[in-house]
């Protein structure tokens, strides 16, 4: 199991980064969240991994911190929630405000995350409760954003829908999402942030 990796920064494009270690690059899918905490490319960046072994390929996930690893460990393990759908999760709301949903019994606000519907969002509450309760958040808190350099605006818009589409939203729903943004000086992870934020809201 690959748990952890640290190296330089080569590349990331939104949901997907790349990493090189002593010569090998590995490439990573990552959250939303995890994307905000990055540095420039070209600078060292550690990352908390999680990989998926299937008989067509070894997906390799990365993570900020321990506590967002955590809650993609235990998202994969709730029936019906595969990995793709734990990623998606995990870039729509904060380790934090996931657990208060849950807590709190909130289907509603994890209804409008892409691919969780009514079904989905009343097992992810029943089922994440027991673990909540072990301890399972202990210490989880979302990542700190750091600045990064400025894309021209369209660039930015253009990535910024990509990556939504890559998340599960339909071409169409992820132009409107954007649309709703004013991208004035952003770049295109403020963008995807601010797209994703008005989604929970």
């Amino acid at each position: 199991m690959i748990g952890r990796l640290h190296g330089t920064l080569l590349h990331k494009h939104a949901p997907y980064l790349m990493i090189e270690v002593n010569g090998v690059g590995y490439e990573l899918e990552a959250t939303m969240n995890t994307f905000y905490d990055l540095p420039p490319t070209g600078s060292d960046v550690t990352l908390y991994t999680h990989l998926i072994v299937r008989e067509d390929a070894h997906l390799l996930y990365g993570f900020a911190n321990h506590s967002e690893r955590a809650m993609f460990r235990n998202l994969i393990k709730v029936n019906g929630v595969g990995a793709r759908l734990a990623l998606t999760i995990l870039s729509g709301i904060s380790v934090d405000a996931f657990t208060r949903c849950v807590r709190g019994n909130d289907s509603a606000t994890l209804v409008r995350l892409p691919g969780v519907g009514k079904k989905t969002a009343e097992r992810l509450i029943i089922e994440m409760r027991d673990r909540l309760a072990k301890g399972a958040d202990a210490g989880m808190v979302p990542g700190v954003m750091h600045e990064d350099h400025i894309d021209p605006v369209k660039g930015a818009v253009s990535d910024a829908v990509s990556a939504l589409i890559a998340l599960g939203y339909k071409p169409q729903e992820a132009s409107r999402m954007v649309r709703g943004v004013e991208v004035a000086g952003m770049d295109s992870e403020k963008i995807i942030r601010s797209a994703l934020q008005s989604m929970v809201e």
